[in-house]
């Protein structure tokens, strides 16, 4: 379309011109043959941002929703914890005279006899892994059975690697 007012675009129009350009428009009114807004551009000033630090924000920090369950589960269990460590509070209150060994042979006693426990069952668990699986195999004509073992061990700062064969 080639209108007088015709300019190209991006260039911005004085406001004499805005004036002239939305008389026109008015007074055409609408038409097929209107020119069309494909886009529209905001040119109003955008806000400054400061350099005010950040304010601390209440409630709980933004975390992941696993993270949020474990600390709920974790405050639960806290919570959990007061009625027992009152008891006990008050249990040795009103005794009076507690001898300080008792109470730490009464502390310590489920926390050994766990640790006992866990290494019992560690070591059935190695003593049946050690034992090798009793194999009945039947052959005929020549044959030649290899019992070798390969196990790596990767440790270390500067992951070093050892690899033993050994043949039985």
């Amino acid at each position: 379309m080639n209108h007088p007012d015709h300019r190209p675009a991006g260039r911005a129009l004085s406001e004499a011109q805005q004036e002239a350009e939305a008389a026109r428009l008015i007074a055409e009114g609408y038409s097929d043959t209107a020119p069309v807004a494909t886009f529209y551009r905001d040119t109003s000033p955008v806000p400054t941002i400061g350099y005010a630090l950040p304010v601390q924000q209440s409630g709980r920090a933004p975390m992941s929703q696993r993270a949020t369950d474990i600390s709920g589960i974790m405050l639960s269990a806290g919570l959990a914890s007061v009625p027992v460590s009152g008891g006990i509070s008050l249990v040795m209150w009103t005794v009076g005279q507690v001898n300080p060994v008792v109470v730490g042979i009464v502390c310590v006693a489920p926390i050994a006899f766990l640790g006992a426990l866990s290494r019992a069952f560690k070591g059935a668990k190695e003593v049946a892994e050690a034992a090798p699986p009793v194999i009945h195999q039947h052959y005929e004509g020549n044959v030649h059975q290899d019992n070798s073992t390969h196990s790596t061990r990767t440790s270390g700062l500067f992951a070093q690697t050892k690899n033993d064969n050994r043949r039985r």
